[in-house]
């Protein structure tokens, strides 16, 4: 887009010349003249020098006409760390919106709006006056939240707000997303420590110990599910390997009373199999380096003890927590003695770790243990409560069930280290299940005593690694449901309602992932559906064949490819972050999860009372029907809880925070480009930010504008600036351009029957829309009644299209077929400062 940039007493001013991407706009015919220079008057009768434009060059992109006078025109660098919403960046670009996020990260300033969305950039280090007992107070007490700096607290007080008011629906939903380490989990934790705090700020003292009560046991859950489901990663060195969503309950008084807590897919694999340079689950570092010595003795992990399930990696500062661990389980009704069974169980699973077998001396034999393993079996046995030697057989014996009879049958050498993972994963699967069914029972208040809560989700977030298989897909179509439900909610239902308010809109493009889900999901033939059906038959696994049969039903959808080149069967899926190629081998195994009935019934029958416990109501299932399985397969159970979680969330009124992690590395104060820019694309925040920003979500109160509302000539005063002439010298004459002045600025008076005094919306703006459309002429007039009144102009085919003002007392302004899509209607007649021209883009609706 060619421009020239004036700027003179009367404020900023944008002369658009013509469009190259777009429908072109006329222009005078002098505008092509190479001796052509343009003058604007300062007011006074003199001229100011203005850039010269000359020929139009090929077609540049957005991002190279930010180059030069059009970027100092519309942003205004040194002030870019100052927008405290993204809306206000002009143009809205990726490149616009990331200097200004950049700005601010260099200011330490965190948190941005982005429209109905909040972005949070972790800055990776302590920032503690940002989250303290005043702060919460300051915003729970602030008159309008919404009016003050951008914090997560904003966005907990309005969902709170919403629910003190009643406004329908009532329950809200606080969806916190981002990849791995972009601080979703402080972020969730913060959320929880504000509600636990704003809950009890206004409690009657009577009921005050109760209050602490309960907030301090929901406080408490959040260590223990830490410990227990989060580990160090290459990406966050304390990054969730589950996802979660919490309801606080909420009494008819808005008093926290309970709490619940929902899991999803707890990455249980990395139990028995660590990814290189990262580390198990925080509770086993956290038992080796906090628990005492008489514990550690008991636990058969003596000094010097290593284990091959506890990789040596960068250490963190979680592995010290152990005691905050305890305090935690006790606080929320855990004894002693089943906390001594939980860790027992623990110190066992590392036990297993360290079982290997060799091949036996004859094919028909079991395999038997190799070296030390001998005392590690003991020490498994002993930890877990079973007899050794029915754990060695468990491990190294499969129960072949013909009939009536039972046959035993060695099993392979792989087959031994696939049994011990696969008894190590399921006890530490079922131990996280019931720790959360405890802390559950301890937070969760009656259903008499709460009428409304409030949710907070915290899930994986989008994941693409150099091998990928079922969890991450699972992962990955979980971001896509909730990329769906953000879309549904805000930006599709956003530019409808426009529609409906009769404006003339023009969609904002955005990514609608529909055809993906059918992909994954579609029935009978989606990536979902076939791979169930592949899992229920009772035959080995054949990823070959599996992927053949992919070709073969989706070999036409849009939405997977293939890589012919590849050695290894797989498929690619095209994400609404972007494609991520997933294995196909061992991924009808994740998802049929088989577990050995010897392996049932030896941990139904431990001495361990918690183990007991957990697996006593549990059915071996040793034999299947013909041809299909009855077992519930991953996918199956992973899809019926997702779809469960997305009723509640379509119940609620949602309210996003989109966490970005600023560099790979976890630096402190370190931003990276092209790490921030492809997150920003893959959530969609530019998107968020076109329909936001032009759907005018700053308003101006009534009061801000004065009492003409301009009418325009029949000429536009820029034809009359593109025709001026002057020679190459550097001094300008001392001449008016005829009706500039005017065009900007003459008025007449119009009323709103529901604002005390006339209303107005100043004009230079508007003939700059105009600029395009000699000779037209524009009145405006007042329509409507009960306190919502439009605007509308009368033979303008590129102008103003409406004016609303609304029952709040703002105003807003919508163009039609202009080059400019909006503008903030309020001039200002300083000299410093691009704010006259708050609110434009350089886009043009067809």
């Amino acid at each position: 887009m060619d421009v020239c940039l004036v700027r003179g007493n009367q404020g900023l001013f944008l002369n658009v010349l013509h469009d190259l991407n777009c429908q072109r706009f006329p222009a005078p015919k002098s505008m092509n003249s190479k001796k052509t220079k343009r003058g604007v008057t300062d007011g006074h009768g003199s001229f100011k020098k203005v850039k010269k434009v000359g020929k139009a060059s090929p077609p540049p992109s957005l991002n190279d006409s930010l180059e030069g006078d059009l970027r100092a025109f519309l942003i205004d660098e040194d002030q870019l760390h100052t927008y405290d919403d993204l809306t206000k960046v002009n143009p809205v670009t990726p490149t616009t919106v990331l200097k200004c996020l950049q700005a601010r990260y260099r200011a330490q300033v965190f948190y941005t709006h982005a429209g109905c969305t909040l972005v949070a950039l972790n800055p990776f280090q302590p920032i503690p006056d940002l989250y303290s007992l005043d702060v919460m107070r300051e915003y729970h007490s602030a008159p309008q939240p919404q009016e003050a700096k951008p914090h997560i607290f904003i966005v907990a007080e309005e969902a709170y707000r919403n629910v003190q008011g009643q406004l329908e629906p009532v329950n809200q939903s606080l969806v916190v997303s981002g990849e791995s380490g972009a601080g979703k989990t402080w972020t969730s934790r913060c959320l929880m420590k504000y509600y636990a705090t704003v809950a009890a700020s206004s409690s009657v003292l009577k009921s005050q110990d109760a209050v602490d009560r309960i907030e301090k046991r929901v406080l408490d859950s959040n260590p223990i599910m830490e410990a227990f489901g989060n580990a160090c990663t290459l990406r966050n060195h304390n990054s969730s390997r589950f996802g979660k969503y919490i309801q606080l309950q909420l009494d008819r008084s808005h008093f926290l009373v309970g709490a619940s807590v929902q899991t999803y897919l707890l990455e249980k694999t990395r139990v028995a199999c660590q990814p290189a340079n990262e580390r198990n689950f925080h509770i086993f570092y956290q038992m080796m380096k906090g628990a005492s010595r008489e514990q550690k003795k008991e636990w058969k992990m003596g000094h010097g003890q290593s284990f091959n399930w506890l990789p040596k990696a960068q250490k963190t500062l979680e592995e010290d927590c152990f005691q905050e661990t305890v305090e935690a389980m006790s606080h929320l009704g855990i004894k002693s003695d089943k906390q001594a069974e939980i860790f027992r169980i623990l110190a066992g699973i590392l036990q297993l770790g360290n079982i290997t077998f060799d091949p036996p001396a004859k094919e028909s034999k079991p395999c038997v243990l190799e070296g030390q393993s001998k005392e590690s079996l003991q020490g498994a046995a002993g930890l877990l409560g079973v007899p050794a030697e029915e754990l060695q057989a468990c491990l190294a014996v499969r129960t072949l069930v013909a009939g009536k009879q039972s046959i035993l049958k060695p099993c392979s050498l792989s087959d031994c280290g696939v049994r011990r993972d696969c008894l190590a994963k399921v006890v530490y699967a079922h131990l996280f299940e019931w720790l959360t069914s405890f802390i559950n029972r301890s937070i969760c208040a009656d259903n008499s005593a709460w009428c409304n809560f409030i949710g907070l989700l915290d899930v994986y977030g989008f994941e693409c690694f150099q091998r990928n298989n079922l969890e991450q897909l699972c992962i990955n179509y979980a971001n896509e449901k909730l990329q769906q439900h953000f879309v549904a909610h805000y930006l599709r239902a956003q530019q409808e309602e426009y529609v409906s308010e009769g404006l003339e809109w023009s969609f904002v493009r955005y990514q609608d992932n529909q055809s993906c889900l059918d992909l994954i999901e579609g029935n009978p033939t989606g990536v979902f559906p076939l791979l169930n059906e592949e899992s229920r038959l009772n035959r080995a696994s054949d990823a070959g064949k599996f992927g053949a049969r992919l070709q073969k039903e989706l070999g036409d959808h849009g939405s997977i490819s293939w890589d012919k080149f590849s050695q290894e069967p797989h498929f690619s899926v095209t994400h609404y972050a972007g494609p991520v190629s997933y294995q196909i081998q061992g991924m009808m195994e994740k998802n049929k999860d088989p577990v050995p009935p010897e392996i049932i019934a030896l941990l139904q029958a431990s001495a361990n009372p918690l183990l007991g416990q957990v697996f006593g109501d549990q059915e071996a299932d040793s034999t299947a029907p013909r041809g299909l399985s009855k077992v519930v397969t991953v996918v199956a159970k992973f899809k019926n809880s997702l779809e469960s979680l997305m009723k509640i969330l379509h119940s609620t009124t949602p309210h996003y925070t989109r966490c970005i992690k600023p560099n790979p590395d976890c630096k402190p104060l370190t931003f990276h480009k092209r790490e921030v820019i492809m997150q920003l694309e893959a959530c969609g925040i530019v998107e968020t930010i076109h329909i936001s920003a032009a759907g005018f979500p700053i308003r101006k109160p009534q009061k801000a504008h004065s009492n003409p509302v301009c009418r325009f000539p029949s000429q536009v005063s820029m034809d009359a600036l593109a025709e001026l002439e002057l020679d190459d010298a550097e001094d300008f004459v001392e001449t008016e351009v005829p009706g500039l002045r005017s065009a900007a600025w003459e008025t007449g008076p119009v009323q709103l029957s529901s604002v005390q005094g006339p209303v107005t919306v100043r004009g230079w703006p508007m003939g700059l829309a105009l600029a395009s459309a000699p000779s037209v002429s524009m009145s405006l007039t007042a329509k409507g009644g009960g306190g919502d009144y439009k605007v509308e102009t009368n033979q303008c085919q590129h102008g103003v299209a409406s004016i609303r003002a609304q029952p709040r007392g703002s105003v807003k302004l919508h163009y039609q077929r202009s080059p400019l899509l909006y503008a903030d209607m309020l001039p200002h007649l300083r000299r410093e400062g691009v704010t006259g021209f708050n609110q434009i883009l350089l886009e043009k609706t067809l």
